[in-house]
C-alpha cells in the first residue's frame, strides 16, 4: 500500500479538500475524469450502494509481522529502513535475500477463506478486495510467468488443495454474493525487468533509464499485462480491479523536471522519477474483453482508468462529488503485525458513517496471520459491527448525500435516492430532544428510531426542528443512534 491523499478536483467544478499528509505521503492534486463508457458509470452506481468493504494485505512478509514490501525498498527513509526486521542482516543485499527465502517457509495451514467470507458477512460488508501481489512481487495466485508465487514448488502451501490462494479467496466471497476485487500492484520489485540485476536499485521506480532501453521496458509492459489477464481469464467473475503503484504511469517531461527540482530540495522520494507507461488505456481495453463492467482503479493517477478515488487511512473534510472509497487499517498496520492495536466498535462505526455521510464508501482493511488466521480481535469486531448493521443498515446502503452532510460535530445525514427518505444519525444519544436545522421535514413526515416501532413527536420551533427521543430507546443500540425520516 502506497499512502496517497488527494487536494481533489472534478473536470468542470474546482473542489479542494486537505487531507493529512502521513509518514508516506504527499499531498496530490487530481482531476477526476467520468469512464466514457456510460456501463461502467451505471456500474459505478451499483457499487455506491454498497458503501461497506473488506481489504485483506496478505503475503509472505506476515511470517516477520512487518509491513508489507517496503522493507527491501533501498530508499533512505525512516518508515521503509524502519519496517524491517531486526537481526536479519547487517547489509541491504542480504536483507533482501532473507526477505526473498520467506517464500520457502510460507505454510499458511489454517487458511480458510470461507470462515473469512462469513465473518465479513455477518459484519454487513458487501465487497472485497484482495492483494493478488504486493510491491515485492511475490504472487498469491498462481501465475505462470513467475516462480517467485504460491503455487511455486519451493513454496511449503503448494502440495495444499487451496494452494492457489487468490481463487479460494474469490470463490468463498462470491459464494455470499460479495462482490470481489483484485488488489495488483503495477511495480514489481522481483521482476527482472523492473529491477533489472545489470544495475543497482535505488528507489522504488525501474532501476534503468526507460528510454535508453524501451525493449526491457516492452517486456515489464507485457508481463504485467500479462499477469493481469491471467487474473481476467481464469479467476472467474472479477467487479473491481485495484491497482496500487501510482508512480507506474506516464510522466511528462515537466513532471519530471519538477520531482527532480523538489528531490534537490529534500522534499521528494524519487531519485529516478521517469515517465512508466504500461499503456493503461490498451490494458483496460484487453480486461473488459473478459470482464465486461470491470471497475478499474488506477490509484493516484489521473485519468479515465482512475474510476474511483482512494484517499488513504484519511476521510476528506467535506463531501465529494465523484466515486471515492476511503481505505483505511482496522488496526494500525496494512498487514500483520503480533499485538496490534485495533480501532474500537464505536469509532469504526463513526469513521463508516462519516465517509456515507459524505457520499463514499469505507473499505477496512485486516492483515491475516502467516497461518492464515485473523487476530481474534478483528472477528470480535467484525461482530459487533454486524450487530449495528442489522439495526440501521438501512440508513447506510443504497444511500446518498443530503444537501448537507453534518450538522455540528455529532449529527450526520443520509437520504435515499429518491429524496423522498431521509436519515439523522446521532454520535450521541440525546438527554431528551435533538435540534437541527439543516434538515426540514414535510408537515406529515413520519419519524422513528431504527430497532424501534415507536414514533418520535416533533415540531418546528423558531425556525428549528425539535425532535423528541424518550430516554428508553437509547437501548436499540450500542453505538449511533439512527432516526428515519419518512415524507
Amino acid at each position: 500500500m502506497l499512502t496517497q491523499f488527494y487536494k481533489s478536483g472534478i473536470v468542470l467544478f474546482v473542489f479542494v479538500i486537505s487531507l493529512c499528509v502521513t509518514h508516506r505521503a504527499f499531498a496530490q492534486h487530481n482531476e477526476y475524469f467520468p469512464d466514457p463508457d456510460t456501463a461502467i458509470q451505471h456500474r459505478l452506481e451499483e457499487w455506491k450502494d454498497l458503501k461497506f468493504g473488506l481489504l485483506m494485505h496478505w503475503g509472505t512478509y506476515s511470517q516477520w509481522g512487518i509491513v508489507e514490501s517496503w522493507s527491501i525498498c533501498p530508499e533512505d527513509l525512516g518508515w521503509a529502513t524502519g519496517a524491517r526486521k531486526q537481526g536479519v542482516a547487517d547489509n541491504y543485499n542480504d536483507y533482501v535475500k532473507a526477505y526473498q527465502n520467506l517464500q520457502t517457509t510460507f505454510n499458511p495451514v489454517k487458511f480458510d477463506p470461507d470462515k473469512w467470507a462469513a465473518a465479513a458477512e455477518e459484519a454487513g460488508m458487501k465487497y472485497m478486495i484482495f492483494t493478488t501481489k504486493h510491491h515485492d512481487g511475490f504472487c498469491m495466485f498462481d501465475s505462470k510467468y513467475t516462480d517467485y508465487k504460491i503455487t511455486d514448488k519451493k513454496t511449503p502451501f503448494s502440495t495444499n488443495s487451496r494452494a492457489n490462494i487468490s481463487k479460494e479467496v474469490f470463490t468463498a466471497f462470491r459464494k455470499k454474493n460479495f462482490w470481489v476485487g483484485a488488489y495488483f500492484s503495477k511495480p514489481d520489485w522481483n521482476s527482472d525487468f523492473f529491477w533489472w540485476k545489470k544495475f543497482p536499485v535505488s528507489d522504488r521506480n525501474a532501476n534503468y533509464s526507460v528510454k535508453k532501453y524501451p525493449e526491457q521496458w516492452k517486456q515489464f509492459t507485457e508481463f504485467t499485462h500479462n499477469q493481469i489477464n491471467e487474473l481476467a481469464s481464469d479467476y472467474g467473475k472479477l467487479d473491481i480491479l485495484w491497482l496500487d503503484g501510482g508512480w507506474v504511469r506516464i510522466k511528462t517531461d515537466e513532471e519530471v523536471r519538477e520531482t527532480l527540482l523538489a528531490e534537490e530540495d529534500g522534499n521528494r522520494w524519487a531519485r529516478n522519477p521517469q515517465s512508466q507507461d504500461i499503456d493503461m488505456p490498451r490494458l483496460v481495453r484487453e480486461v473488459r474483453t473478459k470482464q465486461p463492467k470491470l471497475i478499474v482503479v488506477d490509484r493516484a493517477v489521473v485519468g479515465a482508468q482512475q474510476n474511483y478515488l482512494t484517499p488513504e487511512q484519511e476521510i476528506p473534510n467535506e463531501g465529494l462529488p465523484y466515486p471515492w472509497e476511503t481505505c483505511m487499517t482496522m488496526a494500525t498496520s496494512w498487514s500483520y503485525k503480533p499485538g496490534d492495536t485495533y480501532k474500537p466498535c464505536n469509532e469504526i462505526i463513526e469513521k463508516l458513517v462519516d465517509i456515507v455521510s459524505k457520499g463514499g464508501n469505507y473499505l477496512l482493511n485486516i492483515g491475516p496471520g502467516p497461518d492464515g488466521e485473523l487476530d481474534p480481535i478483528a472477528y470480535t469486531r467484525l461482530k459487533e459491527i454486524g450487530a449495528w448493521m442489522k439495526v440501521n443498515g438501512e440508513g447506510i446502503y443504497g444511500t446518498r448525500m443530503y444537501k448537507v452532510f453534518k450538522e455540528g460535530d455529532n449529527i450526520r445525514y443520509t437520504q435515499s435516492k429518491d429524496g423522498k427518505t431521509k436519515f439523522i444519525f446521532l454520535f450521541d444519544f440525546p438527554m431528551d430532544k435533538v435540534t437541527i436545522s439543516e434538515m426540514v421535514f414535510s408537515k406529515n413526515a413520519r419519524l422513528h428510531l431504527l430497532g424501534s416501532k415507536q414514533q418520535l413527536k416533533w415540531m418546528v420551533k423558531n425556525g428549528k426542528t425539535e425532535i423528541v427521543i424518550p430516554g428508553g430507546l437509547k437501548k436499540v443500540t450500542d453505538h449511533v443512534w439512527v432516526i428515519k425520516v419518512s415524507e
